[in-house]
């Protein structure tokens, strides 16, 4: 199953956070949010469609994250969860740890937004910039 998230970039995106990555529907965003890599996301967590919700909920399942910049691709892939709650309405938080909370998708992911290359990140921070996240769940 492939599900695709549009969102914006924002000139206060930094991308230097060690353990998650995070996508938001917010249209504001502070240097504390050093996780974030995009906003006016078009889904949040409680917005994903139930079947996705299932497969998600499957520990088995491995799952696999593309960000989308331009010609530029980042890749990343992390595993399921019986305890996601994907209920969240602003934002998707994908994780290295194994931390569950409601803006959690996926936990022991191998890569988190420290890793995301400096000229993607450069170009996301550009207001104009958008970005497309990719959910691919086997």
């Amino acid at each position: 199953m492939r599900f695709e998230i549009e969102f914006s970039g924002h000139e206060n995106i930094r991308s230097n956070h060690k353990k998650t990555i995070e996508i938001t529907k917010e249209s504001k965003l502070t240097l504390q949010g050093d996780c974030i890599i995009g906003v006016n996301a078009s889904y949040s967590c409680y917005d994903l469609p139930s079947n996705l919700k299932d497969k998600l909920r499957d520990p088995k399942r491995n799952i696999r994250f593309s960000i989308k910049v331009g010609q530029q691709e980042f890749t990343l892939e992390g595993k399921g969860h019986k305890d996601l709650i994907l209920s969240h309405t602003e934002d998707i938080v994908i994780r290295k740890s194994d931390f569950v909370c409601p803006r959690t998708l996926a936990v022991s992911c191998d890569k988190a937004s420290d890793l995301l290359p400096r000229n993607m990140v450069n170009l996301l921070q550009d207001p104009k910039t958008k970005g497309t996240f990719t959910i691919i769940v086997e």
